[in-house]
């Protein structure tokens, strides 16, 4: 009877197309379904079968801006203090008012691709050293590994600091047959890890990624190196879970003995070259191409050119390259009200122009249509989009420093960023105190990065989130009524019902 309530299940998942797929992949090759070969099966037939499914890992974070990005911005920014949801529905209005269920379907999408991604990390990982090619050296098959064990890394801190308590897996899911099905139940249908947990195995992840990934290649950030690996450590030692400052500190300073720094100009990060203005008008000051990439400031992006441009520019404003196009409906991530003064408090801010703009549009759901505020760091299909910053890394130093008692030297840091920005140097009183210190950092990196889906975890890492989130609304005109007050329980989002409808080893987050 067991047996056939499992397959029940199972059946009823596969036919309904379950988004608990561990390998969701949607081309038939040898390297996606791999093959048989006297009854052992093969899933990577040679090196050039690595190599091909190694590219596809590398795309992952470029062909996945949906979850990767859109979405972690409407969290990241429309959750937090910094956006309005800008188009509003019952995908986007919950996060902007904190009324999300396990029924929103954005959360549903999100937890599943992000699965289906962790999924494609683990067949390399699991995979690679049983490739019999004698011609994928043993030192390859150690950096492959080690590239899919950081981008698994990157994968569960995205979720672990969404939904905390999630499914840990780290094999692949074995064929079902009506001889292993008991035992590839638990594959299919993970029960949830704790959050402690999952943040161990990240950070495993990491340092077994140190020990073989390629170092960092200035002309090519694309790519999941040590660097990658030391700014992601740095994120993880500042969360709660795992804290420990002075690694935060070490992986900062590491970053920087690898030639990590500031851009000179915070407007070359998102600013694109521009076609002759003296061209025919059609073509004229359009956008033909992002002004830099592979910054000294870049430690992880995803790059778009000419001919394959991304697609999610249309989603927050005018894509430069094509002015008109999908201009005709509200786009998400509209910057609040609240953000905006925070800009104006101190005169001459250059992040403000990079990080708005201010267009005449068709409609007024947050201001008035003939001068609409949008978010302006993504605004080309050739924007290079940057998921790991050397600005957030050395401001989490900066914290870091605080949390130490080193006020002075989180000034010195701090004021890195704003004398860039065309600010002035902290007053000394600001770092005579944790308290004043601390609220000048909290703004700092708000402001340095806006729009970059930080706004939201910093909020919940400092406990910020209950003083912040319900005072708002009685500050920003502009945005809809509280649902619901934030609470300690409000630090972690739901467990999609879809998903749970499905696996009924998982368990909801409390208060939901």
């Amino acid at each position: 009877m067991k047996t056939k309530y499992i397959l029940s299940i199972l059946i009823a998942c596969f036919l309904a197309s379950c988004s608990l797929d561990y390998n969701p992949l949607d081309t038939y090759s040898d390297v996606t379904e791999g093959m048989e070969q006297d009854s052992v099966i093969v899933v990577f037939k040679d090196k050039a079968a690595v190599l091909s499914y190694r590219q596809t890992l590398l795309n992952l974070y470029k062909n996945g801006q949906e979850h990767w990005y859109l979405d972690i911005l409407l969290l990241g920014e429309a959750h937090a203090d910094n956006a309005y949801a800008g188009a509003p529905n019952n995908e986007t209005t919950p996060f902007e008012v904190n009324s999300i269920e396990g029924s929103n379907t954005v959360l549903v999408r999100d937890w599943n691709m992000h699965m289906g991604n962790i999924a494609q990390a683990n067949k390399m990982i699991v995979y690679v050293d049983s490739v019999a090619d004698n011609t994928l050296t043993e030192s390859e098959r150690k950096q492959f590994k080690a590239e899919a064990k950081i981008l698994r890394a990157m994968i569960y801190f995205d979720m672990v600091r969404t939904w905390a308590n999630v499914p840990l897996v780290t094999t692949v899911a074995g064929d079902i047959t009506a001889e292993t099905i008991e035992d590839v139940y638990p594959d299919y249908f993970p029960p949830q890890s704790d959050e402690l947990t999952i943040y161990q195995q990240i950070e495993q992840d990491l340092l077994d990624g140190l020990q073989d990934a390629p170092a960092n290649n200035p002309q090519d950030k694309t790519q999941f190196t040590k660097s990658v690996a030391r700014a992601l450590l740095a994120k993880v030692y500042a969360e709660k879970p795992l804290r420990d400052y002075d690694k935060v500190i070490q992986y900062a300073d590491e970053l920087a003995a690898d030639g990590f720094g500031l851009e000179d100009n915070f407007a070359d990060l998102f600013e694109v070259a521009l076609s002759d203005p003296n061209s025919p008008p059609s073509q004229a000051n359009k956008a033909i191409d992002a002004k830099i990439r592979n910054s000294k400031e870049s430690i992880y992006e995803a790059q778009f050119f000419t001919g394959s441009g991304s697609w999610v520019t249309w989603m927050f404003g005018r894509p430069l390259e094509d002015w008109t196009n999908s201009f005709t409906w509200a786009k998400w991530i509209t910057p609040s009200r609240n953000l905006i003064r925070t800009f104006n408090s101190e005169q001459g801010d250059k992040r403000y122009a990079q990080s708005v703009v201010y267009y005449s549009c068709d409609w007024s759901i947050y201001y008035p249509a003939n001068n609409y505020p949008f978010m302006y760091k993504c605004r080309s299909a050739y924007n290079s989009i940057i998921k790991l910053r050397y600005a957030d890394i050395l401001l989490l130093k900066a914290e870091a420093l605080i949390a130490k008692g080193n006020y002075n030297e989180a000034a010195q840091i701090i004021n890195q960023t704003r004398r860039r920005a065309g600010l002035s140097n902290l007053s000394a009183s600001t770092s005579a105190s944790k308290a004043a210190i601390l609220q000048a950092y909290l703004k700092e990196r708000r402001l340095e990065l806006a729009f970059e889906g930080q706004r939201w975890f910093d909020l919940v890492r400092l406990d910020k989130v209950e003083e912040v989130m319900n005072a708002v609304f009685a500050k920003d005109e502009g945005r809809p009524a509280q649902a619901m007050l934030y609470t300690n329980q409000s630090y972690i989002l739901p467990i999609p019902q879809a998903v749970m409808d499905q696996n009924p080893n998982l368990k909801q987050n409390p208060g939901y």
